[in-house]
């Protein structure tokens, strides 16, 4: 692409300070979530007999904190009763739908065989356990249909497209990551709040589940509660873990800005790239815009998210760098199964981090003057406890006994190539 003298389009244009700020959030946490999840499997499963039999262990595609300890605490509570464990991807279309994409994304997360001492049994090859009342086919992981049964792992947490008593947890794990990209798609297209319980009811019946492990994480990305529950309780629990999710989900603390950047997004952070619950669900459903952020701005995919970039359509401005990153098949499967074109569109892209932030700055309304401009800067939508505010928003700041400055406003700063630098929050 050619850009030429890219810096027209912010020429004369000045940049605000920025501040660093901390949210204080219930930092409240499990000591060690391998003992935690181990002692709860091998409580439920106090009286099976589980010798010889083979129990699949789900991993999805989210970045749970974490995940390899909350695994290997599933397997040795198994292996206390006697089980063959396994590990089985449970992640819908995700991984560019395929056997070894799936494999690959769970080695991202340090889920192996080598890690987590149980085998990965990887296949998109689905069964169909039956139907809905309403005639929806459910289907199920051949090699956990082929199995002595399955322990469902996930984090119980707000969906990203729709609101219900039950929305992301062990009832979406089964209907939907189990479902593998037909499920998956299926799910979708019958409609996500309806669907859910209804399918994993289904799959319920089936008999092969025999525990769920559910986890709510708190503002600062740690797990906070991990339930380890018998089938029969799946749908309350996700009812239950939910509300208590819901309370501790991590905001931006400001109703109003003319500019919201974003270091990251990616599927580890968020099925959806970057979060609507956190950048204004009318972005996804429409109806009022609040939290109302003017320009978004997406400076980079993780590297977990193996170039599905998922969710850059909700940007308003992102940058070249992001760009030549996306894997374009693996984000329009995604997107195709979810039945979500809107967030794979590519935005106004910008040769630099400068030339992205000036862009959404001029185009804001905030470019009057830089001591008016409202801009904040995060890691991403899920990591909120460590943020860059303009001087615009500190008098909020100071009003707020939530946060917390921590040092004196500095002019953003760029290197002679336009990358912005600095971080915020801990490294992804």
């Amino acid at each position: 692409m050619a850009w030429g003298p890219a810096s027209v389009f912010t020429a004369g244009l000045d940049f605000p300070r920025v501040a660093p700020v901390r949210q204080r959030v219930d930092a409240t946490a499990i000591a060690d979530p391998h003992a935690h999840v181990r002692d709860g499997v091998t409580r439920r499963l106090a009286a099976s007999d589980l010798t010889g039999k083979s129990i699949g262990v789900t991993v999805g595609s989210r970045g749970i904190s974490h995940l390899p300890q909350i695994i290997r605490g599933v397997i040795d509570g198994l292996r206390a009763r006697g089980a063959n464990p396994f590990i089985v991807p449970a992640m819908g279309s995700h991984g560019g739908a395929t056997a070894e994409g799936q494999t690959e994304v769970m080695a991202g997360y340090g889920i192996s065989e080598a890690s987590v001492g149980a085998p990965v049994r990887a296949t998109m090859d689905v069964v169909e356990v039956g139907r809905t009342d309403r005639d929806v086919p459910v289907y199920l992981d051949r090699n956990v249909w082929e199995s002595d049964g399955v322990v469902v792992v996930n984090r119980v947490k707000a969906h990203t497209a729709f609101k219900a008593p039950i929305e992301s947890g062990l009832c979406k794990m089964l209907a939907v990551g189990l479902g593998k990209q037909r499920g998956a798609e299926t799910m979708h297209r019958a409609g996500l709040a309806r669907t859910i319980p209804e399918a994993a009811a289904v799959s319920l019946a089936s008999g092969k589940v025999i525990l769920g492990v559910a986890i709510v994480e708190n503002a600062a990305d740690l797990p906070m509660q991990i339930e380890v529950v018998a089938p029969e309780a799946f749908h309350d629990t996700d009812r239950a873990l939910l509300v208590a999710s819901n309370a501790v989900l991590p905001r931006i603390p400001f109703d109003h800005a003319d500019v919201l950047i974003l270091d990251w997004i990616g599927k580890d952070l968020s099925g959806s790239g970057m979060d609507p619950n956190v950048i204004g669900m009318w972005r996804r459903l429409g109806g009022e815009r609040l939290p109302d952020y003017r320009r978004i701005v997406v400076r980079d995919v993780t590297d977990e998210s193996r170039g599905n970039a998922i969710g850059i359509g909700w940007a308003d401005v992102t940058t070249a760098h992001l760009v030549e990153r996306i894997d374009y098949a693996a984000m329009y499967m995604n997107c195709l199964t979810a039945n979500a074109p809107d967030v794979a569109r590519v935005p106004m892209t910008m040769p630099t981090d400068r030339e992205a932030i000036g862009i959404a700055i001029r185009t804001s309304g905030g470019a009057a003057s830089p001591d008016a401009v409202r801009l904040v800067r995060a890691h991403s939508t899920l990591r909120l406890d460590e943020l860059l505010v303009s001087e615009a928003l500190l008098p909020e700041v100071r009003a707020n006994d939530r946060l917390e400055i921590t040092g004196e406003p500095e002019p953003m700063r760029f290197d002679e190539a336009g990358t912005l630098l600095g971080i915020v929050g801990a490294p992804h």
